[in-house]
């Protein structure tokens, strides 16, 4: 059967990271953002690797616009297989100048990470169109362990509050549905580190000092897990599983 994975959040660093290196193990890939348009120059770089690569807009904010999503790509003939769920939004992430999180960003936070996915995923695993047999949700280590105060020289305000809370439940969130959805789709978790590109010299030199690796995680460790957790052959025994790639962060 044809392999083919939904990549939310597909235009960012991460997700575009994710999909090229699916793209390379032969996936066709369905590409989400929530300008479809910004999928575009990586649709058509991956096509020339023999692939199918759709594009689609999503917004995990929108309702609609998240439980319709199944029913768009079916009508565009394609039947999905898999899913990564990554999608996120840096501005869910704002904090007062008091350095507390405000209602609306911190809703926002749970609804992009925990209920929109869930919708997602249950409407692609109850839609008769398509075939899902696996989903890794993107977590990261601050939904295993809180932030080291260290890292942001004191400044929490630094690693927004609603960022971990909102991870701890989509790790929690994988959890339930590889029981709900079990035996038909496994459903697991890669609980990321921090990524080299938004930060400074100082936090990369303080991160290193910090975690096992000595180093922060770069865009080349991104697909390997996720490939991994989403091979139906080698993974077959695996389904709610937080599979941690931070570097060695969270082990002590």
């Amino acid at each position: 059967m044809t392999k083919t994975v939904v990549i939310t959040g597909a235009s960012g660093t991460l997700g575009c990271a994710i999909a090229q290196h699916l793209a390379t193990l032969g996936w066709n890939l369905v590409l989400t953002s929530r300008d479809a348009s910004s999928c575009q120059p990586l649709a058509k770089k991956l096509r020339t690797a023999g692939v199918r690569v759709e594009t689609l807009s999503l917004d995990l904010l929108d309702r609609e616009s998240t439980e319709t999503l199944s029913d768009r790509i079916a009508e565009k003939g394609v039947c999905v297989t898999h899913v990564v769920s990554n999608a996120r939004s840096l501005d869910a992430l704002t904090v007062g100048q008091d350095g507390l999180a405000q209602p609306e960003p911190f809703i926002s936070e749970l609804t992009i990470d925990v209920v929109g996915p869930y919708r997602l995923l249950m409407s692609f695993a109850r839609d008769e169109r398509h075939n899902l047999s696996g989903v890794v949700t993107v977590g990261s280590q601050y939904g295993e362990v809180a932030p080291n105060p260290a890292l942001y020289d004191g400044d929490l305000s630094r690693s927004p509050v609603q960022y971990g809370v909102a991870k701890a439940a989509l790790h929690h969130l994988t959890r339930e549905l590889a029981v709900r959805l079990a035996p038909t789709v496994r459903v697991n978790c890669v609980a990321y580190g921090g990524f080299v590109g938004r930060t400074d010299d100082a936090f990369q030199e303080r991160y290193a000092r910090l975690a096992p690796l000595g180093r922060m995680l770069r865009t080349t460790d991104a697909g390997g897990p996720v490939a991994f957790l989403l091979d139906d052959a080698a993974a077959s025994a695996v389904t709610g599983h937080v599979l941690v790639a931070d570097g060695g962060w969270s082990v002590w």
